[in-house]
């Protein structure tokens, strides 16, 4: 069994691709970058300007999907091959653009905060479990495999990055910024409106979201998608330069002998996760998308012994989890923001 859905859901979010819509001084599009749907809102904006803006936020994303794509032709996919040319003694030397060399050491920097749990070059592990593809079969891999892998120990610190080149010594490093790419389009995306003098929008990618101002004075409210059933397991207002992000083992998995096996891998053991159904953050700063995006993950994979630790090494005061077996905990933060849908379990409220 296979399913695809986002985490993290606007309320009444329009169906459709590539759909525009106007009214009430909100411009919406829709289209379908980085394997998701995606959603441009502009609120108070003349339409042609809103339009424009709209538009040239989804042709950005077009490209960033195009360049930095871990398994279709682009900048990261030619870096990955010839990465993994490095041999004992001969490190493996590519030419990088600014912006990729920016993003692999922001990458490195955030792996190191999340104590290597967030992992961008454990890609061979995420191709052997078929993640690579929208469509990957429901089959176990091969546990020697799996282990040889591990014992590589590909991390993002096996590589130099320094005047616009980097420098491989692990042929086992293959690059997905998968679990980045998508923050840190967010934080482009506010970047270029502002640039523009919009004050007031909300991008959604796939479930990431960031806000920047208010519609109309009333604060954009967006809900937690559910991990077990549809619709929003709560709510709650996403404040102007926040951004929200989810992490949860029901957007990509599959099922062998009544077990799921979801995308998040552990680098630690190579297996998915399966202590967990999903994990949100909420989130500020210069780097906020980016971080929505990243802080999720190893706080995922951390488990419930540790998630708490990390999400304060990570600088994150707002999070919830939800275990395998449906219990809720969230920090003081996030409890006193959400608004609960009815008829769920009391959650468990951590300072």
């Amino acid at each position: 069994m296979l399913h695809h859905s986002h985490f993290v859901l606007l309320l009444a979010l329009l169906a459709g691709l590539l759909l525009s819509a106007c009214g009430n001084g909100i411009h919406k599009q829709q289209s379908y970058v980085f394997g998701t749907l995606v959603e441009v809102t502009v609120y108070g904006e003349p339409e042609d300007k809103a339009r424009r803006v709209t538009d040239q936020v989804l042709r950005d994303f077009d490209t960033m999907h195009r360049t930095f794509h871990a398994w279709q032709p682009g900048d990261l996919e030619r870096l990955n091959g010839i990465l993994a040319q490095a041999r004992p003694g001969v490190p493996a030397q590519a030419d990088i653009s600014p912006e990729l060399a920016a993003m692999l050491k922001d990458a490195t920097r955030l792996s190191e905060l999340g104590e290597g749990l967030f992992n961008p070059a454990i890609g061979n592990l995420v191709r052997l479990w078929g993640f690579h593809s929208d469509t990957f079969e429901p089959r176990l891999p091969d546990a020697r495999t799996i282990e040889s892998l591990v014992r590589a120990k590909p991390r993002m610190t096996d590589l130099t990055i320094a005047s616009g080149h980097v420098t491989g010594t692990n042929p086992a490093v293959r690059l997905d910024l998968g679990g980045y790419a998508k923050g840190y389009a967010l934080d482009k995306a506010a970047a270029y409106l502002r640039s523009q003098g919009v004050k007031n929008a909300l991008v959604n990618i796939g479930g990431n979201i960031l806000a920047l101002g208010a519609k109309g004075g009333t604060p954009w409210r967006v809900g937690i998608q559910h991990p077990r059933r549809a619709g929003a397991l709560a709510t709650l207002e996403l404040r102007d330069g926040e951004a929200i992000g989810t992490s949860g083992d029901y957007q990509r998995f599959f099922e062998v002998g009544g077990k799921r096996y979801c995308h998040l891998i552990d680098p630690r053991d190579g297996w998915p996760v399966r202590h967990t159904q999903a994990v949100t953050v909420v989130t500020r700063g210069e780097q906020a998308g980016t971080l929505s995006d990243v802080a999720s993950k190893p706080l995922f994979i951390a488990g419930p012994g540790e998630w708490r630790h990390l999400a304060e090494h990570m600088g994150i005061d707002a999070a919830l989890r939800i275990s395998a077996d449906g219990r809720i905990t969230v920090t003081r933060a996030m409890h006193d923001r959400l608004t609960w849908e009815k008829n769920l379990p009391t959650a468990e409220v951590t300072d």
